[in-house]
């Protein structure tokens, strides 16, 4: 997946998605991983009684999201936004870097899946300000943390020639326009959709941050 820095766009190649994507001796994650991504978002949207009528997923990757998308969400239309020409070639997606792409209208759901470590910061803290422009629903965001390259990843899928930065530097940014609610997923503030305080994740996260014994993120 990836809206990357242009000076590396040529990276994510054939090569690269062959690697982490489709041999599975070396891949990050598989299809069946996004299937259960995608029957979990769909399965809070049905809790939140949101209606979705369309997605961005941005940096698709190989699409892995759309079919189940499909299925889980059938009346949303799915646009796949990707910076690769190679991928955008194959599969025809929207081709598109997330700190610029704008949409005439906007999306109830986005997903944002590890894409955002392949950014510099100033290029980042952009596509962060423009998911609140393009997502007036639900977020689903991850990105690879300095936390978790240290006890999370497996080191010998994980793509590590990206930028590392703590999670507090995505949620102090993301908590600007979005409510965190667990699990990666973040409310859009002002949508409209009640949420019960022990819903959120933000009084936990303050809590965390102020504690100097906790190391998770």
């Amino acid at each position: 997946m990836a809206v990357a820095r242009p000076a590396r766009a040529a990276r994510f190649d054939r090569d690269y998605y062959r690697r982490h994507y489709l041999d599975p001796r070396t891949a990050v994650n598989s299809r069946d991983d996004m299937r259960r991504l995608a029957r979990f978002i769909a399965a809070y949207i049905g809790y939140l009684d949101l209606p979705v009528r369309r997605i961005l997923d941005a940096g698709c990757g190989c699409g892995w999201l759309r079919a189940p998308f499909g299925r889980f969400l059938p009346s949303a239309a799915y646009v796949g936004l990707e910076y690769s020409d190679y991928l955008c070639r194959r599969y025809g997606w929207t081709r598109g870097s997330l700190d610029r792409y704008a949409a005439r209208k906007r999306f109830q759901l986005v997903v944002c899946n590890g894409v955002l470590q392949y950014l510099g910061d100033g290029q980042a803290a952009r596509a962060v300000a423009n998911l609140a422009r393009l997502c007036d629903g639900l977020l689903y965001f991850n990105a690879l943390t300095s936390e978790d390259w240290m006890s999370n990843a497996d080191r010998r899928r994980t793509d590590g020639d990206v930028h590392l930065r703590p999670a507090r530097w995505y949620r102090s940014r993301l908590q600007r326009s979005f409510l965190e609610i667990g699990a990666g997923l973040w409310l859009r503030r002002g949508s409209g959709v009640p949420l019960w305080q022990l819903e959120r994740a933000e009084h936990a996260v303050r809590l965390q941050a102020r504690s100097p014994a906790s190391t998770r993120s």
